[in-house]
């Protein structure tokens, strides 16, 4: 078995991606147009405590993700993700060029745990009341007690994790 990830495009074809370390470049094609919501290259994301990944369909950047193995909770935590501005429906607002990312870097998540040993356990906090409500509806997120001032916590785990994950076996 062979994790392959994919995305969906515009007419509902497969297309499949790879995810790989992300490098200066693609962290600088955050600052330039089409700008992303965030620059990858603020301070925020230069600890070195935090993986980044970035995904491509081609040589295309499509998003990238920051990943944090905490080893003593056997868990990895996705700190943050993001799609390229022409298929994150918070900026753009038409029809997305592609969809499916974000469940393909959650799945990428649940491999990096799965590889560190790990039962493919992730964390992520929910930016929006809608990202919470999707995370729960669509990949089985269960929310974790947390401070009421803290961006609400998800655990995603045990059938819910593999059901993700096996999307992307083959």
């Amino acid at each position: 078995m062979v994790f392959k990830p994919f995305v969906y495009d515009r007419d509902n074809t497969q297309i499949p991606i790879s995810i790989e370390p992300m490098t200066q470049t693609d962290a600088e094609l955050t600052n330039s147009d089409p700008v992303w919501q965030t620059s990858w290259t603020s301070e925020f994301l230069k600890d070195d405590r935090i993986e980044k990944y970035a995904a491509k369909a081609g040589k295309e950047l499509i998003a990238l993700g920051a990943y944090e193995i905490l080893e003593n909770a056997l868990i990895v935590r996705i700190v943050y993700l993001e799609a390229h501005p022409e298929s994150n429906p918070t900026m753009d607002g038409g029809e997305p060029k592609y969809t499916g990312i974000g469940r393909a870097m959650i799945a990428f998540g649940i491999k990096m745990s799965i590889d560190c040993g790990f039962t493919g356990d992730v964390v992520l906090e929910a930016k929006t009341t809608a990202l919470a409500k999707h995370y729960e509806r669509d990949f089985g997120a269960v929310r974790l007690p947390g401070f009421r001032s803290s961006a609400p916590r998800y655990l995603i785990a045990d059938e819910a994790a593999k059901r993700i994950f096996f999307t992307y076996l083959s």
